[in-house]
């Protein structure tokens, strides 16, 4: 090897270093290779579910169960009694736009749209629309963590927006060992993390939203018969029940809302 072609090769080295440590720093989360904790479902009771509900969002605030719905012309967004599943009240979404997850921030009510690049603001008091928002890419899931709605578009990819101006103010990338988490869809902020469902999957994963990091995974399999099943379509619905442990699950077209908690394997 000539002296030219050795410095070449140095110099290619030190770019590849420092390529890898801005890898490391920015694409990474701390314990990016540790696996997550794994846990399943402890079924606590069920209550009934509208099984021609597309279920886009779940959130339990002060006694009232909102669901968002989906499919375009049929979308609504709903108050359901959480003790009976009864619909005390539903409002039809405008038009053909295709209703996704829903979040309660103070008097207000956010609902995304899949494809129609909308977030609609509403009442939370009678659930009607007072404005709407543009946003590009798709709307899939979304919570409040407190301060900052999460969002969720069907990528690896999780967007902090403003829950005043839904404003964009941040993004974090979702990992699991390393590996990019792809499909996140409805969401759930509770107990300092995120919890989302994967579409087409019956999993759910535990997010730190400070590195990105999932720190456990959740199989919510088997929960529905056979007979059930053959009706249903997937898991997506996910609602923390305040001052406890305890969630609320379901599906697109599910005939139960489960509560359950989430409890280690083993």
């Amino acid at each position: 090897m000539g002296r030219g072609a050795w410095r070449a090769c140095a110099a290619v080295a030190v770019v590849v270093v420092a390529v890898g440590a801005v890898w490391l720093t920015e694409g990474d989360a701390p314990g990016d290779g540790v696996e997550p904790q794994r846990m399943r479902v402890e079924v606590l009771g069920t209550i009934p579910h509208d099984t021609a509900a597309w279920t886009q969002g779940l959130e339990l605030r002060e006694g009232v169960l909102y669901e968002g719905t989906g499919l375009a012309g049929q979308s609504s967004v709903r108050e359901l009694d959480p003790a009976t599943g009864e619909v005390r009240r539903q409002v039809p979404v405008a038009g053909e736009l295709f209703g996704e997850g829903v979040t309660v921030s103070g008097e207000r009510l956010w609902q995304l749209t899949w494809k129609d690049g909308v977030a609609i603001e509403r009442d939370r008091g009678d659930l009607r629309e007072l404005r709407r928002v543009g946003y590009s890419g798709e709307g899939w899931g979304l919570c409040l963590d407190g301060t900052r709605l999460v969002m969720s578009d069907g990528s690896s990819e999780l967007t902090l927006r403003d829950p005043a101006t839904f404003a964009e103010l941040g993004r974090v990338q979702v990992r699991r060992a390393g590996l990019a988490v792809r499909e996140i869809n409805e969401l759930e902020c509770a107990g300092g993390a995120v919890w989302a469902n994967l579409w087409k999957r019956d999993e759910i994963v535990r997010i730190d939203l400070a590195t990105g990091a999932v720190t456990a995974t959740v199989d919510a399999s088997g929960l529905l018969s056979q007979g059930e099943r053959a009706t249903a379509d997937v898991l997506n619905g996910i609602a923390a029940v305040p001052g406890t442990d305890e969630f609320l699950i379901t599906g697109k077209l599910w005939p139960k809302i489960f509560r359950v908690r989430f409890v280690p394997v083993g």
